[in-house]
């Protein structure tokens, strides 16, 4: 499967947990041991996920208008939405 890679870090996240390259390497390795082709990426540093008029979405969206892929691969939701950790435990989804 052709997938693109989209990494993000806010101004609020542990900057070394999260770094971007730390991001990359996780969802690269993932892309590429399970046999997926990766065709692009992006990243948007220091954006909030709190909307979408972000550089790294808009080359993701030009990707797809292209037919040039098939998935995005992201280390988590977090990534395309603006939730944090504690959002996401308040909704259950984390312990």
């Amino acid at each position: 499967m052709k997938v693109w890679l989209y990494y993000r870090l806010s101004r609020d996240e542990d900057k070394e947990l999260n770094s971007l390259s730390n991001q990359r390497n996780i969802i690269y390795h993932y892309a590429v041991t399970n046999g997926h082709e990766v065709v692009g990426e992006s990243f948007d540093d220091n954006v909030s996920g709190m909307h979408f008029n972000r550089a790294g979405i808009d080359q993701i969206c030009e990707a797809v208008e292209a037919g040039r892929i098939e998935a995005i691969v992201v280390k988590d939701c977090c990534a395309i939405i603006g939730l944090n950790q504690r959002d996401l435990e308040n909704q259950g989804n984390l312990a």
